[in-house]
């Protein structure tokens, strides 16, 4: 049991280390959590620096989500799982769920990075990665979902909210339900994201949600449609 904790352990830290923060010290400038919308992920950073300091903010963010879910886990350990004096199914058990644990703890450390005050971003671009790594075959659903819901409405935070629940929603329907690891996993995920957006969510009640307008493509269309149906 004490592998398991270290290596959910260092997925935490790993998850803590902001791509914003990296992306500022190659590239200078100021900490993003002083400007824009304050937070520190892609999305900020494609408004606060442009579109290259924004991408190289999302590789890492990515990255470290996949790095979490698929190379910690598999990292070799002194003490071998017997050890624990588990029956071999439960070891089986442990090793299955490992990757969606440290795929979690990862996202929750760059939602909340200890070493940072827990002043995070919102856990999109992580999640992203992590379930890019262990739920493939949702990931163009949830790409499909995001970029859809951005044509339509700009909205980011909308886009990035159900494109989780998209994942969850696949589980539940093509995967292994919601009464299991994977089900656990994808709803644990799509909560944290729902929770990291709660803001986004008070805005958008109150019509305050800023939109990235430029993005709104199809949204700009319906609306022209609209009005000239209206017109006649």
């Amino acid at each position: 049991m004490i592998e398991i904790g270290i290596k959910l352990i260092a997925a935490y830290f790993v998850g803590g280390i902001m791509g914003g923060d990296i992306m500022r010290r190659l590239r200078g400038g100021g900490d993003l959590r002083n400007e824009g919308s304050g937070n520190v992920g892609a999305t900020n950073a494609l408004r606060a620096r442009g579109g290259s300091f924004a991408l190289g903010v999302l590789a890492i963010d990515i990255g470290k989500g996949i790095f979490a879910a698929l190379v910690i886990p598999l990292i070799t350990w002194p003490s071998a799982w017997h050890l624990l004096g588990a029956s071999s199914l439960t070891i089986t058990e442990l090793k299955t769920a490992l990757p969606y644990g440290c795929g979690f703890t990862a996202t929750l450390g760059h939602c909340f990075p200890f070493l940072l005050h827990f002043r995070g971003g919102k856990g999109v671009a992580t999640a992203a990665g992590v379930f890019g790594a262990l739920l493939p075959a949702a990931l163009p659903w949830m790409i499909g979902i995001f970029v859809l819901t951005i044509l339509l409405t700009g909205w980011v935070a909308v886009a990035s909210m159900l494109a989780a629940l998209a994942a969850l929603l696949y589980v539940v329907i093509a995967g292994a339900g919601l009464n299991s690891t994977m089900g656990f996993f994808a709803a644990a995920m799509s909560l944290l994201i729902i929770f990291k957006h709660r803001s986004n969510i008070a805005n958008l009640m109150s019509g305050k949600e800023h939109a990235f307008e430029k993005a709104r493509v199809l949204g700009r269309l319906f609306d022209r449609w609209t009005d000239r149906w209206r017109g006649r």
